[in-house]
């Protein structure tokens, strides 16, 4: 199969730190691939490359056979990427509805509608559980809610790859098995790359995990082979995959 995303010698240094170093990757349509990695491994920055919200210092990023590498963030969100973000970025002032209004105004083709406007927004309202939340502010939501208040507005975008960095931070145990279900439900239509430190949700989504450490690509593999990875065990995992 063909892969939708592929990074090929990817590289990013800031200074003399090289936060992303020499990385080869790609995932498969349909796939939800989880990168792993203890802090400072480079997981942040790699997919910032892959969304163009960075350049990198060397490499190339094909995106569906395209080289995307010199493109533009909004022209890869686009192209089928969306990137919901490690630290919150709604708007807080207006309602979650409009906060979700907007991307799905650049889905409809005359962007008028308001109709379909609305119907593409309560989706994805509905999808993340926020459709009773529809009327409030998004500063007013507990920071679980606006995490998922973000993920509805990727999911609006109607991307064929959803990048989630640490979605699951802030949930309560009982919005992070909704969330599971979630992700499960998104992968029906759409590649999904996780980036997450909750072991036990990355061994329940993901298909094949990349582990990251200092920038590097230490070891890829399905939840199984990563949790019995000697090395992976040594720099990150301990006990945190039992």
């Amino acid at each position: 199969m063909t892969p939708l995303l592929t990074t090929t010698d990817l590289c990013k240094a800031f200074g003399g730190l090289r936060a992303v170093d020499h990385v080869d990757f790609s995932v498969a349509p349909g796939e939800v691939r989880a990168v792993i990695g203890p802090n400072g491994a480079g997981k942040t920055t790699f997919v910032s490359l892959v969304c163009g919200r960075i350049a990198p210092t060397s490499g190339t990023i094909v995106f569906d056979g395209r080289d995307i590498t010199a493109m533009p963030a909004h022209e890869r969100v686009r192209a089928g990427i969306a990137y919901t973000f490690q630290i919150t970025s709604v708007f807080p002032n207006l309602t979650a509805f409009d906060n979700v209004a907007l991307p799905v105004q650049r889905t409809l083709a005359d962007g008028r509608g308001s109709g379909r406007l609305r119907d593409g927004v309560m989706a994805a309202l509905s999808r993340t559980g926020l459709a009773a939340r529809a009327g409030t502010p998004a500063g007013a939501l507990s920071y679980g809610h606006q995490r998922l208040l973000e993920v509805a507005m990727g999911l609006a975008l109607k991307p064929r790859l959803l990048i989630l960095d640490e979605p699951t931070q802030g949930l309560s145990d009982g919005e992070i098995d909704s969330f599971v279900g979630l992700v499960r439900e998104i992968a029906r239509d759409a590649t999904v790359l996780l980036i997450e430190h909750n072991m036990p949700v990355v061994m329940a989504l993901a298909d094949r995990i990349t582990v990251l450490d200092a920038g590097k690509v230490l070891a890829e593999g399905t939840p199984d082979e990563i949790r019995a990875n000697a090395q992976v065990q040594a720099a990150y995992l301990g006990t945190e995959a039992a």
